[in-house]
């Protein structure tokens, strides 16, 4: 952890944002805010910004000992100027002296070059293995730990209302700091949550998705305080920090959209032209260059601005700011939305920079596609194309729509049902790494798991059992360990506030007040399986052996050379006799095994009831 004098100016800088000591009345801001000494990544560009119509005419020069200004670069907006500089190995920390002389008038600007964290890669930067098990939450619909925070004058958005779900609710990060202990139970990790930096929107601000400003947390969440507060409170406890970033577009009320240095900072068409969201247009060999364009240049939604790759300046603009977040908040790995919209070349470069100053740091992308073909394409992968992509990994879509969804949703046959399940994972050969990809059962955008498998017990006991026990990163999506419900349409149903998160709240899963038996019942359900599998060598690093399904009975082990765990599918409607002699590659040697949810011994031979799953840690 950094020392106690390292945080104090930290929390100093950060608070004051870019409202640095000036000498004149001249309003600036600079992007990034600050740097650090001694980073690999040394060519920095800050972009200046002033209140002046003129200020992009000013000169600038730099006095301090090890930094260079190597380029000062104009716009055509006034508001503007870019410095590049260089910093040294040798420049030490300390406020970085920029002298402004515009108009006849010289003005000074400090800019804050910061000692760098310690302990990168042990207690941040640390990256994601199997080992980690996911919670995923919106910290607004989470639990509001700070009601002051509530509403913030000046903002855009003006709403509070709970019974409203496209209206700010006022969860915050405190909230979530307030309850670690109970995402630890589940075998939580890592934390993940939408987007905290500002969101100055009119509306659907709730989601955090629509950035407009990315060195600045979101004030209703607590801001940079708060959001420092919660990793360190992580790291304390050997947890991890998940940042969701979104590199494809800015909300349409950012300032470098409302007052871009220039107009090549979004894409512009002729007319609103929004993308078609068809993925198979950037590698399909037959493809119009007019549906790729679309494709990765059009914009998202009207509220969401398509940011412009091509501009090096915004390739850098960006790549800094994902530094600068690691540095500053200690991030251990970033979660890339909408990332099959962004121009792959430039992602390629920011996850390699990010790499190289950070060797542990993991990305993984939202590449909510067709196939699984489709999902490699954009990660590590074995295709033999001209563009290799070097991102670690994906949220698994395709296991999820195309392998245990119909698992537990279809009737069997020869291509329906488990066999599903079982073809999905048989595809794996295309990742270079599949263990990296990120499982779940449902998220933000899609109907929750409890209401997509008919609200039955059950099946969403048997999707629980296996997100645990597959190979990859498991993720779980906040409420859904208590059975809540919810259908996506509109999304704002399945983003509902988690009980207990409120004060008078009259359920609570928290302490479990106001809970129903089912629902206490699951969520006892996911910590056993959290609490086993956070002691389990084989689920977290083993490996995975799967036998092909018969009359709906689907049959996987993972596998150390410590431990063998069989996990027992039955998603047929009549229960069906289980044999270990028929899995001798991985059974033999062992006489039966104990059913690590029940504690029930398990011998050689035993009966599966119908729509259940088991998992035996075998026994010699």
């Amino acid at each position: 952890m950094p020392s106690r004098k390292i945080i104090s100016s930290l929390l100093f800088f950060i608070c004051l944002q870019t409202s640095f000591s000036i000498v004149s009345a001249q309003n600036i801001d600079a992007y990034p805010s600050n740097w650090f000494a001694n980073m690999n990544y040394n060519k920095v560009q800050v972009l200046l910004r002033s209140t002046s119509s003129d200020f992009t005419k000013a000169s600038v020069q730099v006095n301090y000992p090890g930094v260079a200004l190597n380029n000062t670069q104009h716009f055509e907006n006034g508001h503007y100027i870019a410095l590049d500089i260089e910093i040294s190995p040798t420049a030490k920390p300390g406020n970085i002296v920029f002298s402004i002389v515009n108009g006849g008038k010289t003005s000074i600007f400090n800019w804050p070059l910061l000692p760098r964290r310690k302990n990168r890669g042990t207690q941040f930067a640390q990256g994601l293995t199997s080992a980690d098990l996911v919670y995923f939450l919106m910290p607004d619909r989470f639990s509001n730990g700070d009601s002051t925070n509530d509403k913030i004058p000046g903002l855009k958005d003006q709403s509070l209302n709970r019974s409203e779900i496209f209206l700010r609710h006022g969860g915050d990060l405190q909230g979530v700091a307030n309850h670690l202990d109970y995402l630890q139970k589940l075998g939580t990790t890592t934390l993940w949550m939408t987007p905290v930096v500002e969101n100055d929107m009119p509306d659907r601000t709730e989601h955090g998705y629509a950035a407009t400003n990315n060195y600045k947390t979101e004030t209703r969440f607590g801001g940079d305080k708060a959001y420092l507060a919660l990793s360190d409170s992580l790291h304390k406890r050997g947890m991890k920090l998940i940042q969701d970033v979104v590199y494809n577009h800015f909300g349409r009320f950012h300032f470098l959209v409302q007052d871009a240095p220039a107009k090549d900072w979004v894409h512009q068409w002729p007319t609103y032209t929004q993308t078609h969201y068809r993925e198979q247009a950037v590698f399909d060999p037959y493809h119009s260059e007019a549906d790729a364009k679309r494709m990765i240049d059009g914009w998202f939604t009207t509220e969401m601005p398509d940011i412009n790759h091509e501009n090096p300046m915004v390739e850098q603009y960006l790549t800094q700011n994902a530094i600068w977040s690691v540095e500053t908040f200690g991030v251990d790995a970033f979660r890339v939305d909408t990332y099959k919209y962004c121009n792959v070349d430039v992602m390629n470069r920011l996850n390699k920079t990010l790499l190289d100053e950070y060797p542990k740091i993991f990305t993984f992308g939202e590449c909510w596609v067709d196939g699984v073909a489709s999902q490699a394409y954009y990660v590590e992968n074995n295709f033999n194309l001209p563009f290799k992509s070097n991102l670690k990994a994906t949220s698994d879509f395709s296991l999820l729509f195309g392998g245990i969804m119909p698992a537990l949703n279809e009737s069997n046959g020869w291509s329906n049902g488990v066999i599903k399940l079982y073809n999905t994972l048989a595809s794996d050969y295309l990742y270079k790494q599949a263990n990296n990809n990120v499982t779940f059962l449902d998220n933000h955008d899609m109907t929750r798991i409890h209401s997509s498998l008919g609200e039955s017990i059950p099946k969403t006991k048997m999707a629980y059992a296996w997100l645990y026990t597959c190979r990859g990163i498991p993720q779980l999506y906040y409420g859904s360990e208590i059975l809540m419900k919810g259908i996506s349409n509109p999304d704002g149903w399945v983003r509902l506030d988690f009980p207990g998160g409120w004060d008078g709240d009259k359920k609570n899963a928290f302490t479990e007040a106001g809970l129903t038996p089912d629902e206490a019942d699951f969520l006892h359900y996911v910590q056993a399986l959290g609490s086993y599998r956070t002691k389990s060598s084989a689920l977290k690093t083993g490996d995975m052996m799967q036998y092909i399904p018969e009359d709906g009975l689907y049959v996987y082990f993972r596998y150390d050379s410590n431990q063998t765990i069989m996990c027992v599918m039955n998603t047929d409607n009549k229960s069906r006799n289980v044999n270990l002699l028929k899995y001798a590659e991985r059974t033999t040697g062992f006489k039966g095994g104990k059913e690590i949810i029940s504690g029930n011994q398990i011998g050689t031979s035993f009966s599966i009831p119908a729509m259940s799953m088991q998992i035996i840690e075998l026994t010699k």
